[in-house]
């Protein structure tokens, strides 16, 4: 500990410390810091008198004025409750095919629809509705198990599929390993490839084996040509697109004891205006049809 003496450089005394020589100097606190400092502390006082901020257990200093930032939450929550009940109650009321034409209407639906499969769908169908291979259908393209009207959707998305409600679409398809030999399955298998027309063996096709098979046990669901059927949710044999895979192997498991999907009928957890909601978002995706009278106008 040095002695308390005067700088002669700043006119400072020093604090009496030094260390190796080098001596500290009792220097002021500039005078803006120590309003800053002051002010600090104003505004502390007059945020604990106006605003809750002492926590005491389980609660806190309910402040002079009562705020709570969960007090404006819940107001707000309640204003986009009031304002999503009266869009829904004007969707509700609104037929599908008018919804669509509605310009207004349709952005509506749209935006809420998303909001909705976001909770509702993407856990089996994606993000963005690509479904994934070899359990759940993508909705992005134009290949529709049971038709992509927007009716069709507005039953599959009420009705479900495969579950235990009295209106869920239903089909099943026989596990043929219970009544063939795997080398006609394979048979039949090579067949199912020859029906898509970028084949090589496609225009050969009812030279092969498993042409008589395919007349006998598959035609009735899937078309003579492989195109499917929406009423029995018979996929199209014909094109690319594959929910369980369109390689032979993954053909002859599937035709040997098949893998058959459910949905759950949303009809009994969402409202009618959520679930038109949803069937117009659905059927903006990218692969939607048009209604019969659409598709007989342009016939």
């Amino acid at each position: 500990m040095g002695k308390i003496e005067k700088d002669p450089i700043t006119g400072q005394y020093t604090t009496g410390h030094q260390w190796n020589g080098i001596r500290e100097l009792r220097t002021p606190v500039p005078t803006w810091w120590m309003l800053v400092w002051i002010a600090s502390i104003a505004f502390a006082v007059v945020y604990v008198f106006l605003l809750p901020s002492i926590p005491l257990g389980d609660r806190t200093t309910a402040g002079a004025t009562g705020y709570t930032a969960r007090l404006t939450l819940e107001a707000r929550l309640e204003d986009v409750r009031a304002e999503r009940e009266a869009q829904g109650a004007l969707l509700a009321d609104v037929e599908l095919a008018d919804i669509a034409a509605d310009p207004e209407l349709s952005v509506l639906a749209f935006n809420g629809g998303r909001s909705a499969f976001g909770v509702n769908c993407i856990q089996c169908h994606g993000a963005g509705g690509g479904g994934q291979i070899g359990q759940f259908p993508s909705l992005i393209d134009d290949d529709w198990l049971w038709g992509g009207t927007l009716d069709d959707i507005w039953f599959s998305i009420t009705h479900g599929i495969r579950n235990e409600t009295l209106d869920a679409r239903f089909s099943l398809m026989p596990a043929y390993g219970d009544f063939y030999e795997q080398d006609d399955i394979g048979h039949l298998a090579d067949y199912v490839l020859a029906l898509n027309p970028s084949s090589a063996e496609h225009a050969t096709r009812d030279q092969l084996p498993g042409h008589e098979i395919y007349q006998l046990e598959c035609t009735a669901c899937h078309g003579e040509n492989g195109l499917g059927d929406p009423i029995f949710g018979a996929p199209n044999l014909s094109d690319a697109v594959w929910l369980y895979g369109g390689e032979r192997e993954e053909l002859v498991a599937q035709i040997t004891n098949p893998q058959m999907g459910v949905m759950p009928a949303f009809g009994e957890r969402l409202d009618e205006a959520t679930i038109k909601m949803l069937t117009i978002y659905v059927h903006s995706l990218g692969g939607g049809e048009g209604s019969e009278a659409e598709t007989a106008s342009l016939d």
